[in-house]
């Protein structure tokens, strides 16, 4: 057993960001050369404020389309506890510039034109929680996330 393992995400000092941003955590190599990346997509201000579960929920769900229209290699994007963001795992090395702007324009179809019926995953055949979504939360979540706007920086705002 590993005694002195790190979390990075436990090392951040969630101070001294400035959501919302996308930021590269680790990029890890497999035996035969492929590369896998993290991303830290944090959506709201770590300790100021949580997306509702529910709202999180379909924001999850829609991205797990709407990020694979937009780009080939993601492999998970997943809901932090905290519900202040997802982590992103994608195939190769993409940039933090690169992952913001795929998030911000799916954030942008989110607020913009999803109806109820383009959220995937939502029955109870399909969704081990299936009651807890919300489209409006979602929908309103997003629309103040593109309004702060998203930086592809952690501590600096430098928008995308």
């Amino acid at each position: 057993m590993k005694k002195d393992v790190v979390v990075e995400s436990f090392e951040l000092d969630h101070t001294a960001v400035k959501a919302p941003y996308v930021r590269l955590i680790a990029e890890e190599k497999g035996p035969v050369g492929d590369v896998i990346t993290n991303f830290d997509i944090r959506l709201v201000q770590p300790n100021e404020d949580a997306i509702p579960t529910s709202g999180l929920h379909t924001i999850e769900h829609l991205l797990a389309k709407l990020i694979r229209e937009r780009m080939d290699g993601m492999i998970d994007c997943s809901p932090f506890g905290c519900r202040t963001g997802f982590h992103m795992i994608v195939w190769g090395r993409p940039s933090a510039t690169d992952i913001a702007k795929v998030i911000k324009s799916s954030l942008e179809e989110i607020a913009q034109s999803t109806t109820w019926e383009e959220v995937p995953g939502t029955t109870i055949e399909s969704c081990g929680n299936y009651k807890d979504h919300s489209l409006f939360s979602a929908k309103e979540w997003a629309k103040l996330i593109l309004e702060k706007g998203i930086s592809d920086d952690p501590y600096q705002r430098y928008l995308v």
